[in-house]
């Protein structure tokens, strides 16, 4: 026993002492995983036109133009390094990288909005431009806060149940079967509360804008499905507690 009735031994204060880092793979995912969510959140604030020039309808749905985010090309990767994630580590886990991702997403959203606040200096010219692509929407900082929440957990959630029942074998009808499901709720909430916010208002449009977010994120998912196979054998066998 030392001074104070401390059980610290004097030894430890002969050196400069630190914690051991594991050398486990989960801490580097998440990181990615969180600043995917946040770059992929900020660029979702431009609305994307593609095919202007034409004009194309089947029944109620609008083919073309097409009508999405500035995210689409970024956002599918955060569902890729979420079913890694649920592959290797499982529900608890990925439930907690997502709720980093979360805070991470609504600390970005408070920080962006006390800078907006702020007086601007006189030679700073750009607080218009600034308020336009940082400034916070509540209406898609909601938006992306949900559609992210209940999609990443609901891929994740499906992806283990089925995992639980096929063991290690049919990676790849774990992988899509929790993208369908996972992916769809996410464009769903995400498209029915930000649509008006990035300029969505007509019926037409806004069928047009969840049905080919849904179809374009799955479609890469399924297109890096080989990609995502050697990520989480990488991972596999690079995680020391993987049984």
């Amino acid at each position: 026993m030392t001074e104070h009735g401390s059980n610290t031994s004097p030894a430890l204060f002969d050196h400069a002492a630190f914690a051991r880092v594991g050398r486990s793979p989960y801490t580097g995912i998440v990181v990615l995983f969180t600043a995917v969510l946040m770059i992929s959140n900020i660029s979702a604030t431009k609305g994307i036109a593609f095919f202007t020039g034409s004009e194309l309808t089947v029944g109620p749905l609008q083919i073309l133009p097409i009508i999405t985010d500035g995210g689409f090309f970024l956002f599918p990767l955060a569902y890729i390094l979420g079913d890694v994630l649920s592959e290797v580590y499982g529900f608890a886990a990925t439930r907690r990288a997502v709720f980093y991702g979360f805070g991470a997403v609504a600390l970005s959203a408070l920080c962006f909005w006390i800078t907006q606040q702020l007086p601007p200096a006189d030679f700073y010219a750009g607080q218009e431009s600034f308020e336009n692509v940082l400034g916070v929407v509540p209406r898609m900082l909601i938006a992306g806060l949900a559609g992210y929440a209940v999609g990443q957990l609901l891929n994740s959630y499906v992806l283990v149940r089925i995992k639980e029942r096929t063991r290690e074998k049919h990676l790849w009808a774990r992988l899509i079967g929790s993208t369908v499901v996972g992916e769809f709720a996410d464009t769903l909430i995400f498209c029915s509360i930000a649509a008006g916010a990035i300029g969505i208002t007509t019926w037409a449009d806004f069928v047009n804008f969840v049905i080919v977010g849904f179809l374009w994120k799955t479609l890469v998912e399924i297109v890096v499905l080989p990609v995502t196979y050697r990520v989480i054998a990488y991972v596999k066998k690079r995680e020391p507690s993987y049984s």
